[in-house]
């Protein structure tokens, strides 16, 4: 796909962190972009920098991101790329022992429900909504109509103790990419995620310095947290090169997560 006015992006999550990245190089390759975030002074803010357009969206409510595509879609015209950054998630072990009554307790069903929600369906939401407006658009070459990038993590595939819903919820979003690029093989929109690995996102640098020093000496090479600028170039080349399809890439400098 080859970038321009005509093929704008939506980025969830581009208020901060690696969605904030991927907003800023999208605009640096002259996509127009829309922002979706709750975020509302970052959002609006990082908009401001980079001549996006900030809307207020909860990936949690269906009539939420509805709204959202809606009104980037007036500013924009129909997204052609769609990169989802946004989460939400619990944590918990399956059981944990508790001190006060001497035995386990089970990370209970609505809890685990819960994070699902903020991972796995929020990002069937976005990517389906998103291809249901591609779905209209004109075709370009190859008769390609959209790109769709998810973000899984690592923990798709080696999560750690904790890590239960997270773990799964991320490996649910790489299980979307396959089918989903299947049903929309005919319609000509592509679908891929990438899995970073322990990124220097503001969430992971609020840990004090010990703890970002072990992470970063955990990483075989190179021994450091990932930038964000890294995820955002894969997430330009997912967008860019047509043939990537039905990818699930880590980006993780070769970790394996160890149990905890």
């Amino acid at each position: 796909m080859d970038f321009s006015k005509d093929t704008p992006a939506v980025v969830t999550g581009g208020a901060s962190g690696l969605g904030q990245a991927t907003a800023r190089a999208f605009a640096a390759a002259g996509v127009p972009v829309a922002i979706f975030d709750i975020n509302d002074e970052m959002g609006e803010q990082t908009a401001s920098e980079i001549g996006a357009t900030y809307h207020h969206v909860n990936i949690l409510d269906e009539d939420s991101v509805i709204a959202g595509f809606e009104a980037a879609r007036a500013v924009h015209g129909q997204e052609r790329i769609c990169v989802h950054c946004a989460m939400a998630s619990t944590r918990g072990k399956t059981l944990a022992f508790d001190k006060e009554t001497g035995g386990y307790k089970r990370l209970d069903t609505e809890t685990y429900a819960k994070g699902i929600a903020g991972v796995m369906i929020a990002s069937y939401r976005v990517a389906s909504l998103s291809a249901l407006g591609m779905s209209s658009a004109e075709p370009m070459e190859d008769g390609e109509r959209g790109c769709i990038t998810m973000t899984a993590s690592v923990a798709a595939q080696d999560a750690q103790i904790g890590q239960v819903v997270y773990g799964s919820g991320k490996a649910g979003v790489n299980g979307i990419v396959l089918p989903m690029a299947r049903d929309l093989m005919n319609v000509g929109i592509r679908v891929n995620s990438i899995m970073p690995g322990i990124f220097a996102t503001p969430l992971m640098l609020g840990a004090p310095q010990n703890v970002l020093d072990s992470l970063a000496a955990s990483v075989p090479f190179p021994k450091r947290l990932g930038k964000p600028e890294e995820f955002a170039s894969l997430a330009l080349e997912l967008a860019r090169n047509s043939y990537f399809n039905a990818q699930t890439i880590r980006l993780d400098g070769a970790i394996r997560m160890a149990p905890r």
